[in-house]
């Protein structure tokens, strides 16, 4: 995993300093660096870094998108979210959490390691550190009015 990670940074790296055109010429600057890879694992590497090859310019970082607000079928399906530090658990209607947790998955927020969805409730691993205000400020950037639904109310 440490060589994966180190790969990548290093492809990062190159492909913000100069115009790279082809796999082979990326190929040859990570070998340069002492870094050894295949045309496959440089391939899933692009993919997992979200490079595109654009013509004329070569490979580069697509822009991340702007967060979108949390869609209307989600936006009233939170009934309620308790803290249990480092866990919170966030209620929902029947058949409204893996969507949910997909959404939230899908927005990573600092405090938020990751979910599990049930039918009607989604369980949020929150990183060590984090506190309940701090984990809500992140939560409401990307589910807005969800402060307004922890239990018990905070102090």
């Amino acid at each position: 995993m440490q060589n994966t990670h180190a790969r990548r940074n290093a492809i990062l790296e190159i492909i913000g300093r100069e115009a790279i055109y082809s796999q082979d010429e990326l190929l040859e600057k990570l070998s340069l660096r002492g870094i050894a890879a295949t045309q496959a694992t440089l391939s899933r590497d692009l993919k997992a870094l979200n490079i595109q090859k654009i013509p004329g310019e070569g490979y580069v970082g697509r822009k991340a998108q702007p967060a979108r607000s949390v869609p209307t079928s989600l936006s009233g399906s939170i009934v309620s979210i308790e803290f249990a530090l480092p866990l919170a658990v966030i209620k929902t209607p029947v058949g409204f959490a893996p969507a949910l947790a997909t959404y939230l998955d899908r927005h990573p927020s600092a405090p938020i390691m990751g979910t599990i969805a049930g039918d009607d409730a989604v369980f949020l691993a929150i990183r060590s550190g984090y506190t309940q205000h701090q984990t809500l400020d992140a939560l409401e950037v990307i589910l807005p009015g969800i402060r307004a639904r922890v239990e018990p109310k905070e102090d």
